[in-house]
């Protein structure tokens, strides 16, 4: 259960569970809290029962009736929540209902908008929770200093994605991405992904750019997604005199395929939980500049797999693509090595069995 199926991270993670669990024969329900959103129509498509619910702002009892009754007509074994108010929702509706397994995870470092009154909705909604799982060991020390759970109910599963689905970077993908750019072979290409909003601090990126641009170097950023900071980017790269080697190519469905076509992958983020981009990069041999922020640092090994930097630090930013830059046997090695992590660590696979034994009790 969750708030939506808009388009988002969260929204793809709990997919992508639901279609590991149906692969093993499992009977899976999603259930949105507030509106469908626009992936329901792909979720249905992958054959997944799907109930809206059309919660109103505020307190209402309406759609506390509705979940009840979409939960009884389930007659659900397991009511695994995604974030605070699917949980306290979930939490009421059940209530008097036996044989329910309640399952929560926060998403995310929880700096929720709902402030003290949320977190006390779902501290009392915790304690009719077996586990409370957040996707990285930073989040994790975060909700326990903060009181959220106790560390009997705690439990840590990174988030997954398919990497068995994503190639390795490879030299003909990037040819052709820098053709299709109309722009130099020789130029490197560093890539981004995510969406367009000041908590991704893209505008670090465009200045650590500018930096390596004034060095002489043919440096291309390309950055797939969108957001309202979209026309913001644009004028900052025209003020910084680099906008021809400024790429906003918006959303891509084809994501891995432009994987393959960047040198490194930069997330310049202020504020992260366990970042998929991240792991996907990896997943695609990619050696990432990461800002040491949230979860990063437990899939950006620094000096390992990539580097990590301090936020809002466009000069370290530049130090670190520099040096990756000018060295291909090192992104070679660090590409290489993220990869294997990737395909150990951070698969879907992985991700299922962990709350797999969550929701059977074996750990």
């Amino acid at each position: 259960m969750l708030e939506s199926l808009d388009v988002g991270g969260l929204e793809r993670v709990v997919l992508s569970l639901a279609g590991w669990q149906q692969s093993r024969g499992h009977q899976v329900c999603l259930v949105c809290l507030f509106h469908e959103g626009p992936w329901a129509e792909e979720a249905r498509a992958k054959g997944f029962e799907l109930v809206g619910i059309g919660k109103r702002s505020g307190l209402d009892p309406r759609a506390l009736r509705a979940l009840r009754r979409a939960l009884c007509t389930q007659r659900a074994d397991i009511v695994h929540t995604h974030n605070a108010v699917a949980h306290y929702y979930a939490a009421a509706a059940t209530l008097g209902l036996g044989g329910v397994r309640m399952i929560n995870t926060r998403h995310g470092m929880g700096h929720a908008h709902g402030g003290a009154r949320l977190e006390m909705l779902y501290r009392l909604a915790m304690r009719r929770s077996v586990h409370c799982v957040a996707v990285c060991h930073a989040a994790q020390d975060w909700f326990l200093k903060i009181g959220a759970f106790s560390a009997a109910k705690a439990a840590v599963v990174p988030n997954g994605v398919a990497v068995d689905r994503i190639s390795t970077r490879n030299p003909a993908a990037r040819l052709q991405l820098l053709r299709h750019l109309e722009r130099p072979d020789n130029a490197l290409v560093i890539g981004a992904v995510g969406r367009l909003s000041p908590v991704k601090d893209h505008a670090t990126l465009l200045e650590a750019v500018k930096r390596l641009c004034q060095s002489g170097r043919k440096v291309e950023l390309v950055v797939v997604g969108d957001g309202h900071e979209r026309a913001a980017l644009q004028s900052q790269a025209h003020a910084l005199q680099i906008h021809d080697s400024v790429h906003l190519v918006g959303w891509r469905h084809d994501i891995a395929a432009w994987l393959q076509g960047f040198d490194v992958f930069a997330l310049p983020s202020v504020s992260e939980g366990y970042s998929l981009a991240l792991v996907e990069a990896a997943a695609a041999g990619l050696p990432s500049v990461a800002t040491a922020v949230g979860g990063n640092g437990e899939i950006v090994q620094d000096g390992v797999t990539g580097f990590m930097v301090p936020a809002r630090d466009s000069i370290a930013l530049a130090d670190a693509l520099e040096r990756l830059g000018d060295d291909p046997r090192l992104r070679e090695r660090m590409g290489t090595t993220a990869r294997s992590w990737a395909l150990a660590r951070g698969s879907i696979d992985a991700m299922g069995e962990a709350y797999c034994a969550l929701y059977e009790g074996r750990t």
